[in-house]
């Protein structure tokens, strides 16, 4: 948890930070996405298909790498949350965070007694070596870990502002394609309202002074997000980049097919 302690750091200390969704729960997958250079990645336990156990071969898989393992898990409970947090993650994502209540339950989840409601395993725990600097551990983990709640409702962003002020919160992360389904625009995260909300909820974090973090669109990219100040982004996933590199490579071959042997060949 020490090490990983430094990817708070890095964002806190205004260095951005790319990362790539974990969906294949692929431990190889895994391992070449880390060394590809990504600085995190996110291990999504609420759309993927993987377990707590798969998460961690996972963060076994990457550990080699100067890529921080961060987490999403289902939902905003405290059971799932304390059992996440004692894999050692460097962060963990809260999706539909829609009020400062349930921020406030959110970080109570992550925080040991009696500043939270946070199971008391530290003794046995990966998170600390498995007991082997288990005070360390509860001394530092309040500090070291990032809290991420993700803004994915109207709901959410009219509070965003009371979100970002919770303490211990620290990103507001926009999820532009359920924000844009629960405003009534499926699939489209670019919709002019859609993108009010989103620049309403960039404000709120901005004047509350927390991280942003988001996933780009196809009006808005990557590099658009961190020129409109986000610390971290995450606009790649491992099943995607898997789709889109054997379908190009298949539609390359396919047409060398049916063109066919050039002029002389034998």
């Amino acid at each position: 948890m020490e090490r990983q302690g430094r990817f708070k750091e890095r964002l806190t200390g205004d260095t951005p930070a790319i990362g790539c969704w974990l969906h294949l729960f692929s431990p190889i997958a895994a391992e070449v996405v880390a060394q590809a250079g990504y600085d995190c990645v996110m291990i999504d336990l609420e759309h993927g298909p993987g377990g707590l156990m798969d998460a961690i071969v996972l963060m076994q898989a990457v550990q080699g790498c100067d890529c921080a393992p961060l987490l999403r898990v289902a939902a905003n409970d405290p059971v799932r949350i304390k059992r996440a947090l004692d894999t050692g993650i460097a962060g963990v994502m809260v999706p539909a965070v829609d009020s400062k209540a349930e921020a406030e339950a959110a970080v109570e989840a992550c925080r040991y007694p009696p500043q939270g409601r946070r199971g008391m395993a530290p003794t046995i725990v990966r998170a600390s070596g498995y007991g082997a600097d288990w005070q360390g551990y509860v001394e530092r983990a309040a500090r070291d870990l990032l809290i991420i709640c993700q803004i994915e409702s109207a709901a959410a962003v009219r509070a965003a502002g009371e979100i970002a002020a919770v303490e211990g919160i620290d990103m507001l992360f926009l999820g532009p394609f359920d924000l844009s389904a629960a405003l009534g625009y499926v699939g489209q995260p670019d919709h002019p309202e859609v993108q009010a909300c989103i620049a309403e909820t960039e404000q709120a974090a901005k004047a509350a002074g927390v991280l942003l973090g988001g996933i780009s669109t196809p009006a808005r990219s990557a590099e658009a997000l961190f020129a409109a100040g986000y610390h971290l982004v995450l606009p790649d996933v491992d099943t995607v980049l898997l789709r889109d590199g054997a379908r190009a490579s298949v539609a390359r071959l396919r047409a060398a097919v049916e063109v066919g042997p050039t002029d002389g060949a034998e």
